[in-house]
């Protein structure tokens, strides 16, 4: 049976997803297994949040095909360590393709569910980020999700494009290329230019802190 456009999406997603989790084990002092549950925990977390609320089971226990694409994912690292290595934005450039790539499955199959839009948006932005918040938390790292640098709302805006674009009966397949690439390019130009939300200041507590003098 050959998969769908959406299946192709998800498992691309997987792919990126799982490189991104190995290239960043790579410098945390960890073995080959350990490398492997990073990519897969990575590739398959907000996909397991998202149909844990939308009370579907766990697409992971329904097809093994993740679990070999997060294998392939740490043999194509292993092999090709040297040249994906020595670019420095390679963490980068497949983290934000499997943002895109996730975002996009995870709105997909919220509409086939018969999910109003707000909530496939919302199942999309899950999908997307929360694999690489726990990759980020297992190794120690502070959650890109939680950094200033624009994230979630990339997904968000490919949401919103994706139902745009409804309204032009543009097909299917069509609709999913345009708003995965939106949240790629969405990212991509946050970086480079630097683009991103005000950062929540700490309080001045210190005139708290000092005692009131008496006169």
């Amino acid at each position: 049976m050959q998969p769908d456009f959406t299946t192709i999406l998800d498992l691309l997603g997987t792919f990126a997803f799982a490189v991104s989790g190995i290239r960043l084990a790579s410098g945390k002092q960890i073995d080959w297994f350990g490398a492997y549950i990073i990519g897969l925990v990575t590739a398959i977390g907000g996909g397991t949040l998202r149909d844990l609320l939308l009370n579907l089971t766990p697409f992971w226990m329904l097809d093994e095909k993740y679990f070999i694409t997060t294998g392939v994912a740490l043999i194509t690292v292993l092999l090709f360590k040297d040249k994906l290595f020595k670019w420095g934005s390679t963490l980068f450039l497949f983290d934000t393709i499997g943002l895109g790539l996730f975002t996009i499955v995870g709105i997909t199959k919220s509409v086939d569910a018969g999910w109003p839009f707000w909530v496939c948006i919302i199942m999309g932005t899950i999908t997307g980020s929360v694999g690489g918040m726990i990759r980020d938390v297992l190794l120690n790292e502070v959650p890109l999700l939680f950094r200033k640098d624009i994230y979630a709302l990339a997904c968000v805006a490919g949401g919103g494009i994706y139902f745009l674009c409804h309204n032009f009966n543009i097909p299917n397949n069509l609709i999913e290329i345009i708003a995965a690439s939106t949240i790629i390019m969405f990212r991509i130009l946050a970086v480079k230019f630097h683009l991103h939300l005000p950062q929540l200041q700490p309080l001045n507590t210190k005139a708290e802190e000092t005692p009131n003098k008496e006169s």
